[in-house]
């Protein structure tokens, strides 16, 4: 979709982590890693890890109770749940669901989206379908993920991630407001560069599976950036050109946060300084789908948005998945 009909704002925000800390320092005595190291190549000082009973449906309640209030809104009015995680309490039913239970929103609709570490992004260009195409009216957005449920914590790329979540109240707004482009992509060539073999009806649970730890994610660090460096700029590229925006036109770039040596590679490539580059990895390192809307809500409460401020977002994730978005602020501090 490289243009949105019936412009749709962002109309309030909220997000939630953990109270549980693992610093570098703490996983080094866990795992051979150097502290220094991942701070210097990741960009990670510590990350938020979930409770043995909290679970993504958990975090996500959160984020969207507080999302839902930001935007001057009650439950009532939310007319559809999109959560994008990568993480779901169960197979079935969908964690929206569950999450739809747990802040009791029965009048609306609830689905769940893949995409992994795009899928905040993937879900805000379907809620603002519906919403354009004047099908529903209020949609709250959330990417939650607990990848410390599928991490290997014997495995040095145990320090990548952290659990959170983030959450977005979408609704339609006037002409020129809102989003106004979203560019998204996909290659299942990459599919085997980062996955969680076993769980799906591939490799269904077993204690073979079990033993071998293949319900913990796999990935190819290299081939990882060496995409996302390639892809995200391709993504920006397209969707500022769509516009005829140019790229000094960002006010604030907000971007998933894959690792500091990525989102630094790919500001030199498209020529944005780094300072309007916005991170929050150092807290809370990679949350997936939630790395987003967390961000974004840090941005929207720290009343450095100004209206008419251009917000470029973009991800890539799994898959491969990736895209960008272009959004003009519209709610005051």
């Amino acid at each position: 979709m490289k243009q949105v009909l019936r412009n749709v704002n962002i109309i309030g925000t909220g997000s939630y982590v953990p109270e549980n800390v693992y610093t570098n320092e703490y996983i080094s005595t866990i795992v051979d890693t150097d502290p220094e190291w991942i701070y210097d190549n990741l960009g990670i000082k510590e990350r938020r890890i979930a409770s043995p009973d909290q679970f993504t449906s958990d975090l996500a309640a959160e984020a969207a109770i507080k999302a839902i209030e930001n935007a001057g809104l009650s439950v009532d009015d939310i007319d559809l749940i999109i959560v994008a995680t990568a993480t779901p309490d169960r197979l079935a039913p969908s964690t929206a669901v569950i999450v739809q239970d747990k802040i009791r929103a029965y009048n609306a609709v609830a689905f769940d989206l893949a995409a992994v570490c795009s899928g905040f992004l993937y879900s805000m260009s379907v809620a603002a379908q519906f919403i354009s195409a004047g099908v529903y009216d209020h949609v709250l957005v959330i990417g939650a993920d607990t990848f410390s449920r599928i991490v290997d914590w014997e495995r040095r790329d145990c320090v990548f991630f952290g659990d959170g979540a983030g959450a977005a109240v979408l609704s339609a707004g006037a002409k020129d407001e809102g989003f106004l482009a979203f560019r998204l992509y996909s290659d299942g060539r990459g599919k085997m560069n980062f996955t969680i073999p076993a769980g799906g009806s591939e490799m269904p649970a077993s204690q073979e599976t079990v033993s071998k730890k293949l319900h913990t994610f796999q990935m190819n660090g290299k081939a990882v950036y060496e995409t996302a460096i390639q892809a995200l700029p391709q993504a920006i590229s397209h969707v500022l050109k769509d516009l005829d925006l140019r790229v000094e036109d960002v006010n604030y770039m907000v971007p998933h946060q894959p690792s500091i040596r990525i989102l630094k590679k790919t500001a030199e490539i498209i020529g944005l300084p780094f300072e309007k580059v916005m991170t929050n990895m150092d807290k809370y390192a990679n949350t997936s789908g939630g790395t987003i809307p967390i961000l974004l809500d840090e941005l929207n409460k720290s009343g450095k948005l100004r209206v008419g401020d251009i917000l470029l977002f973009a991800a890539v994730g799994s898959g491969w998945t990736w895209g960008a978005s272009v959004l003009r602020w519209t709610k005051s501090s």
